[in-house]
């Protein structure tokens, strides 16, 4: 059963995905002579890298989102439709969905990842990720739950739970939950809680690498290490998390913890669609592209973002999963696009290196920018504040983080503290 959308006669582009990559491709084709259909599982583009901030209560849903179906309205020659692709029929050029079949003359793969639990069903079933919306809201809930847990519960060894809070993956995001929730726990709950001593509350950020933010510099390394445990957060180097029942979590040295809260936040795996060629499909189920982002294999399939494995001599192990890479390879995308139809070749792909951000809290963030220059404290706190508004998609929603943040930073305050959705575990009715 083919999806219901009429060919117009031009080259048919279909957009797997309505991330950076997606939604940059769609924009740069606006003017091209083609027909652009973009598919989603949901209707939404999400700013990934502050879902941290929803789930700590700083900032709402809709600040961090931006209706997909609104992107495609203002392009004549685009539609978008919410469904899952599942698979390429390479042969007849088309994509298969949960809702039908679509042709296509053009296809673009930019589903992005999905949380990696390295096939420890236990530590999936119990513990908190933070991906999608979905997930930074139940986050919020847990947090928030576990304080008025905390007023109803008198046995120490549950209070003990409710107040440890452990942290799985030292990357940007595990960084700055950690520092996101320590502000929290000094600045917030105590003043809706004053019957909680929270200088007990506990907070451990565990990491299997030798250093926290492993793919930036030592100097970042070393900086976010000294802020974080200025700010109280217990960090635990080259240990991981072999086991969580809900209650306690098991290191793989053997030492145990016992608490309420898992966040995993320590890796992600890609979301590549059957039918490709098995000589694409790499380590992570990520798709390997061709110079010029083309799947190896293919000569009309493009994989773009964190799906895309392209490797280059300063990153053999692929470029990082950043929004500067999404970005560019979006708008170049478009470009091959257009050489393509024409008859051309396309260039190469060239990733501009912008460098690396992560914020620790207030007025502490590290930088790794162009030309080997690091910066850390104030100034670099400043450029990711920027960079951040910088690449939200929407004015409103510009304008609204940005008075959420001043906010924030005047008052010492997060005041979106609602638990809209009680949390329950997925093996409990509780």
């Amino acid at each position: 059963m083919p999806l219901s959308i009429a060919k117009t006669g031009k080259p048919r582009v279909v957009i797997v995905g309505g991330g950076f990559a997606g939604i940059n491709l769609l924009r740069k084709l606006r003017h091209a002579d083609v027909q652009v259909v973009l598919i989603d599982r949901n209707n939404y583009h999400t700013f990934q890298p502050l879902l941290y901030q929803v789930a700590t209560s700083g900032l709402e849903v809709g600040s961090i989102a931006f209706p997909l179906r609104k992107l495609a309205g203002r392009r004549k020659k685009a539609a978008f439709r919410m469904t899952e692709a599942t698979a390429v029929d390479m042969a007849h050029n088309r994509l298969k969905t949960l809702n039908g079949y679509i042709d296509y003359d053009y296809l673009v793969i930019a589903s992005g990842t999905r949380v990696n639990y390295f096939g420890n069903q236990e530590i999936e079933q119990n513990s908190m990720p933070l991906k999608t919306i979905d997930q930074s809201i139940a986050l919020r809930n847990l947090i928030l739950q576990n304080n008025e847990k905390l007023l109803l519960t008198q046995a120490p060894d549950s209070q003990k739970r409710l107040m440890t809070i452990v942290i799985a993956g030292g990357g940007p995001t595990g960084v700055e939950l950690a520092g996101a929730i320590s502000e929290l726990k000094s600045k917030v709950l105590p003043k809706d809680y004053p019957e909680i001593d929270f200088s007990q509350m506990h907070i451990i950020l565990i990491d299997f690498a030798p250093r926290l933010l492993s793919t930036m510099s030592v100097d970042a390394s070393q900086a976010a290490l000294k802020n974080i445990t200025d700010y109280g957060v217990e960090v635990r180097l080259g240990v991981g998390i072999k086991g969580y029942d809900g209650r306690t979590a098991t290191l793989s040295n053997g030492d145990t913890i016992e608490t309420e809260t898992l966040i995993w936040a320590a890796g992600v795996t890609g979301e590549a669609l059957d039918g490709l060629p098995n000589e694409s499909i790499v380590k992570g189920n990520r798709i390997a592209v061709d110079s010029d982002c083309r799947v190896k294999g293919s000569d009309n399939i493009f994989a773009l973002g964190d799906i895309a494995f392209f490797p280059t001599e300063k990153y053999p192990l692929g470029l990082p999963g950043l929004a500067t890479v999404a970005i560019q390879q979006g708008k170049y995308a478009a470009a091959a696009i257009r050489t393509l139809i024409k008859g051309g070749q396309p260039k190469p792909f060239s990733y501009l290196d912008k460098g690396s951000l992560a914020t620790i809290g207030r007025n502490k963030a590290v930088a790794d920018l162009p030309k080997g220059i690091h910066l850390h404290g104030f100034f670099a706190w400043v450029i990711w504040i920027l960079v951040h508004i910088f690449f939200l998609i929407g004015f409103r929603n510009r304008l609204v983080v940005l008075f959420d943040w001043m906010w924030n930073y005047f008052t010492f305050d997060r005041r979106v503290r609602l638990i809209v959705r009680p949390f329950k575990r997925q093996n409990s009715g509780s």
